[in-house]
């Protein structure tokens, strides 16, 4: 049976270990090689007065996990997910669903109104939140400007 909690700085080995396993694997595969960086990414997310990061727990193994942190905004408080994952091996057999289920019924207890996240249009996390009830904002857009040495 599952669990679900909130997690932090304290389960960082373990949030490292699962963030890297999926996404350095397709679709993703993103170079998280730089320990150092991916050590102060972790802390970024799960270390702030702000953030807000749950784990669902198979046993005592960490299968999957949400990073993120509340904002205030005109609409309400809201849960702003930057990282969500699943373990590999148990995609596609409930325990997402399961885990953003139970993400919902904890924000609402706390008073938090929406929960904003984004994904690749491309990829399957994308199909798995429309899925879940998750509306497209066809008015947002995303910009990035790399920037030269």
């Amino acid at each position: 049976m599952f669990q679900f909690k909130s997690i932090g700085v304290k389960e960082k080995e373990a949030v490292k270990e699962l963030f890297t396993s999926v996404f350095s694997n397709e679709p993703w595969n993103d170079d998280w090689s730089d320990e150092v960086q991916l050590d102060r990414y972790i802390n970024d997310l799960t270390g702030q007065a702000y953030s807000l990061t749950y784990g669902l727990y198979d046993g005592d193994e960490l299968i999957a996990v949400s990073m993120g942190y509340i904002k205030h905004w005109f609409t309400g408080t809201e849960y702003c997910i930057d990282e969500l994952c699943v373990r590999r091996d148990r995609q596609g057999k409930g325990a997402g669903t399961y885990f953003m289920q139970e993400i919902e019924k904890a924000i609402k207890a706390m008073g938090l109104k929406n929960i904003f996240l984004q994904t690749d249009a491309n990829a399957p996390a994308y199909h798995f939140y429309k899925k879940l009830g998750f509306s497209e904002l066809e008015s947002h857009v995303s910009f990035n400007k790399k920037l030269d040495p």
